[in-house]
């Protein structure tokens, strides 16, 4: 048997394509800031794929570019601005950031209405209160693929590898919001596989290739694989691997994400969806 294999592309298209039939009912295009500090190579891509979907899609995305060495002060002062412009409907804040700035106080300067992140504190308690909210982008894209292929997800048992505030926290307080019954674990959880072999639903978002085994996994999972590490071929260069052994895993589970094209371009459409929403919330407030 081999698993159902979930092309982040599709899922991503199908998401762009029903946000372009929402942008007519705005009074304008919605604006999308992407604030860039340094220029790490891997961060400098993330920013020209999430602007080049925005022009496609339609929206006006901008680039602020700081140098690696500005200080948090000079980066608190730009988002202030960026708060201000009515133009600017979301601002999101390329991570990581450099080791000297705060980036919890860097999040929680962001205007919540514009926190397309779905970062500020003030978000992610809406989040875990079952409130609405503007939820990050990678678990919102992993949740859209689970139920492409499950729609409910009541009583089914979820792990979620990983417990960071951009993934792993979001993703079981979505999870949990579906009605499922949801386990957290890390890289530290004693006994992680006989846990995860109860899951119907396993996310692993630790950044760690090959982690997660084929025993690991209960027949006919969902196994969504978050993981983004660049690993050194033999014949030289590098291949990003998940953190799931794919070869493995495809021949037990019902359906799973490869890396890549599984969980990336959702996030970027799920910024698109986040962006779009926040600019349909600031205009009608303004009516």
């Amino acid at each position: 048997m081999t698993a159902n294999i979930l092309d982040g592309h599709v899922h991503a298209q199908i998401l762009i394509d029903k946000i372009a039939g929402e942008l007519d009912r705005l009074p304008r295009a919605p604006g999308l800031a992407v604030v860039l500090v340094g220029d790490d190579p891997a961060s400098q891509l993330y920013v020209q794929s999430k602007v080049r979907m925005a022009g496609r899609l339609g929206l006006r995305g901008e680039v602020v570019r700081l140098p690696d060495d500005a200080s948090e002060p000079d980066l608190l002062a730009r988002i202030a601005q960026l708060n201000a412009r009515d133009e600017i409907d979301g601002i999101l804040i390329q991570l990581p950031l450099p080791a000297h700035i705060d980036a919890l106080r860097v999040m929680a300067a962001v205007d919540p209405a514009k926190d397309v992140d779905g970062l500020h504190a003030l978000n992610a308690g809406r989040l875990f209160h079952g409130d609405d909210a503007l939820v990050p982008c990678t678990p919102l894209g992993c949740l859209r693929l689970i139920k492409s292929i499950r729609p409910d997800l009541t009583g089914a048992h979820a792990v979620v590898i990983g417990s960071s505030n951009i993934v792993g926290k979001p993703m079981a307080a979505l999870l949990l919001k579906e009605h499922a019954t949801v386990t957290q674990a890390h890289v530290h959880t004693r006994g992680i596989e006989a846990i995860c072999r109860q899951a119907d639903i396993l996310v692993s978002a630790v950044g760690k290739a090959g982690l997660v085994r084929g025993d690991w996994i209960k027949p006919d999972a969902i196994v969504i694989d978050v993981g983004t590490t660049r690993v050194e071929k033999p014949e030289g260069g590098y291949a990003v691997r998940g953190d799931v052994s794919f070869d493995e895993a495809v021949e037990i589970a019902g359906a799973i994400t490869p890396v890549p094209r599984g969980v990336g371009p959702m996030t970027i459409a799920c910024l698109m969806e986040n962006t779009v929403k926040a600019a349909k919330a600031r205009a009608a407030q303004l009516q």
